[in-house]
């Protein structure tokens, strides 16, 4: 239970985090955070909560995080399904805090709300098959970082900030795409409240970023150096 509390704890932070920083503070051009102050925000919700609760929970705050560890044989599949719930019901409630702030502006419409999509509801207008492939790379790469640094091999105490790192990068790469998931829970939260089209397409996101963690999970396992 005590997992479930901190991954609970993290997702939510990073959706307030990440979304609210393109929520709140990205829609206003004069504040000047643009697409990397969104990358950035995405990061470092990453890295603080890999600091603050990676020795309790492992610090997932992903689904598709928790599939791939358990394919490349770093989890118990006995944990993942309540791992996803409590990721699912954080990334929720990060959503509803980040609506209850935001809508207190006068004048407030829900519009996307930093919602995940393809076609005219990408931020640059690529389709589907590009928004496919954009999601099943990045978070395969996500989870070759994340096997990588946590291996007994690699140098100790550096794992959250290559994670973190890694996750800016995605995103620096990836939101003119998608406006970047790579995190079913986090794609959830925000179709939830942005409704209609979001809830549409919300299927991607949660079928490529499971793909590519899993195919991680498959390949770090094979090229690891030695089972730990």
């Amino acid at each position: 239970m005590k997992k479930l509390v901190a991954e609970f704890i993290g997702t939510c932070w990073l959706v307030l985090g990440g979304c609210g920083s393109a929520v709140l503070a990205a829609a206003y051009p004069e504040l000047g955070i643009g697409f990397a102050g969104v990358a950035l925000a995405f990061g470092l919700t990453v890295v603080t909560m890999a600091y603050a609760i990676g020795h309790i929970s492992g610090c997932h705050l992903n689904p598709a995080v928790s599939v791939g560890l358990w394919i490349g044989g770093r989890f118990e599949g006995k944990e993942v399904g309540p791992y996803i719930i409590a990721q699912v019901l954080g990334g929720i409630t990060g959503a509803a805090l980040l609506f209850l702030i935001a809508s207190g502006k006068p004048g407030f419409e829900t519009g996307g709300f930093a919602a995940n999509g393809y076609g005219e509801h990408s931020p640059g207008g690529y389709g589907m098959l590009p928004a496919l492939v954009t999601e099943i790379v990045m978070t395969f790469m996500f989870l070759m970082i994340i096997l990588g640094s946590t291996h007994s091999k690699a140098p100790k105490g550096f794992a959250g900030l290559a994670i973190g790192l890694g996750l800016v990068l995605i995103h620096l790469i990836s939101i003119p795409v998608t406006n970047t998931s790579v995190n079913p829970a986090r794609s959830t939260s925000q179709a939830i409240f942005a409704g209609g089209w979001a809830l549409g397409q919300l299927w991607l996101f949660w079928i490529a970023p499971i793909v590519g963690a899993s195919l991680a999970g498959i390949l770090y396992k094979y090229i690891s150096p030695e089972n730990e």
